[in-house]
């Protein structure tokens, strides 16, 4: 399998770690050399990361000194400048904050009671507020069971919906080869069909509460959405079968706070070498949840792209094309540090300078690399992950070819933008602890945190350093096209994202 690295009709220089560990120019002219280049600077990558790697100790370092990191918080605003310090310390003369208007959103009081029509038999239900959820709400509705909360299941109860609270769960209960949709999107779906209230279902045992945006925009939805355990949904759907004839009815209070403020985006860039004006971008949301301290979601993506930065400055590694390392705001509150990075782009007709885009969320010891479905970059993919076999074998070169949403990339991907990103695995107790105050460093694994900035550092210098990189952004019609293909209109269209007309 050949790489796709170079053209044979000319000579191409690639970066070589020379003896005293500093990045020299070396010529060659055919695959077998551009291969050896690769492997050699691969372990050094690896070398360095195994010796020296810091970012578990910074994940842990900032989840004890700053907490959560919650968008538009005092605690966000110290993940910002800690993450800006940290690589200035690194060395990069090149960083930025880019600072974006954000509806900040925050949580108060929140309550939950159950009775049946016309009795005083309330049941208090312990849960936790949807973010985005109204200011100030007071709903009293009967309870409308929508199952997993999909088109079809809305539709089967869209008679009886309106006015009413919607009990959905968050995940799929009994629907095999059923794609869920996000929280957001079913309130949405329930704001269509003129739900007054929406219950969420946390399908993880163990009185875990779940909190998540439920608002597809990032803006105040007009409904309370609320969350309660798997445990109190069991109940609940038990005492919703007893009382058939008297029909339950659920009371949501809540107050929580919204303002305007300002969060930063924090980016540090690289300057490529021949094609200095192809950029790569490599990011990661800093933002997290207030519950817990994010430290899966999204400490162990944001705090190994920071420490990928790290590494290529430690060894002075120049590569043929930019690099920017952005640290994300505001990503849990609706893909807004994202959002106004790709329309600041796209406004000052820059976008097409972005080669592509890779984003690390709640990525964790990657065994592969995901072509997000551009079918022509996975033979490129694959051969890269050949070199990463030579310097590691343990790498296990998996290929996927999935696009999906709900992170940072979706902003540059409906712009056509080609995405790659690094395909792993948690573990069941770590995915249950999603969102939900159990996301602590505890559940970090060191060890994996390393091999996700050893695999992903690789993969970034091959695409930045590449001599040509087989794909390119998408018109609009093949970008519309594209996310057809890849089964993304239906959430799109539910998000009010999907711009083209049928």
């Amino acid at each position: 399998m050949h790489l796709y690295f170079y053209r044979k009709s000319r000579l191409t220089t690639v970066l070589l770690i020379s003896a005293v560990g500093m990045l020299t120019a070396f010529t060659f002219t055919g695959p077998n050399n551009r291969r050896s280049s690769l492997e050699k600077v691969f372990g050094k990558i690896n070398e360095e990361v195994l010796k020296n790697g810091k970012a578990y100790t910074t994940l842990a370092d900032a989840s004890q000194q700053i907490g959560h990191r919650l968008t538009g918080s005092p605690n966000g605003s110290k993940a910002e400048t800690y993450a800006y310090d940290l690589l200035r310390s690194y060395g990069f003369k090149e960083v930025r904050y880019e600072p974006f208007e954000v509806e900040s959103w925050m949580r108060d009081t929140v309550t939950l009671s159950v009775v049946p029509n016309k009795s005083d038999n309330f049941r208090d239900l312990k849960v936790v507020s949807l973010a985005h959820s109204p200011v100030s709400a007071h709903v009293r509705g009967e309870i409308i069971d929508v199952g997993n909360g999909l088109e079809g299941d809305f539709g089967a109860v869209k008679d009886k919906i309106k006015g009413k609270i919607a009990l959905v769960n968050i995940g799929l209960a009994g629907a095999k080869g059923a794609r869920n949709l996000h929280r957001s999107e079913k309130t949405a779906l329930a704001i269509q069909h003129g739900a007054v209230g929406v219950i969420m279902v946390n399908l993880v045992p163990g009185d875990v509460l779940l909190t998540g945006t439920a608002s597809v925009t990032g803006k105040l939805i007009p409904i309370p959405a609320v969350c309660i355990s798997y445990e109190s949904g069991v109940a609940l759907r038990k005492w919703i079968e007893e009382e058939k004839e008297d029909k339950l009815h659920a009371v949501i209070d809540m107050t929580n706070k919204s303002r305007k403020i300002r969060a930063r985006n924090v980016v540090a860039t690289l300057r490529g070498t021949d094609f200095p004006n192809e950029k790569i971008i490599i990011g990661g949301h800093l933002d997290s949840w207030d519950l817990a301290t994010g430290a899966i979601d999204n400490g162990i993506g944001s705090f190994s792209v920071l420490d990928i930065a790290r590494t290529f400055k430690a060894l002075n590694i120049k590569p043929r094309r930019t690099i920017e390392f952005v640290m994300f705001m505001g990503e849990e509150q609706g893909l807004l540090g994202s959002k106004a990075m790709a329309s600041a782009l796209k406004n000052s007709g820059q976008m097409d300078k972005v080669r592509y885009m890779m984003n690390l969320d709640m990525t964790n010891n990657p065994g592969g690399i995901n072509a997000f479905g551009r079918e022509e970059m996975v033979s490129f993919f694959k051969s890269i992950g050949e070199v990463i076999q030579k310097v590691d074998p343990a790498f296990a070169n998996t290929s996927a070819n999935q696009a999906g949403l709900h992170s940072d990339h979706q902003p540059f991907m409906i712009e056509g933008i080609p995405v790659v990103g690094m395909s792993g695995s948690l573990t069941k107790e770590v995915l249950d602890c999603y969102h939900a105050n159990c996301d602590r460093i505890n559940l970090v694994n060191k060890d994996h945190m390393t091999n996700t900035v050893r695999y992903t550092s690789m993969v970034l210098y091959a695409l930045a350093d590449a001599d040509d990189i087989p794909t390119k952004r998408l018109d609009d019609t093949k970008t519309r096209d594209y996310l057809i293909a890849q089964g993304l209109r239906t959430p799109l269209q539910i998000a009010n994202e999907w711009r083209w007309k049928e």
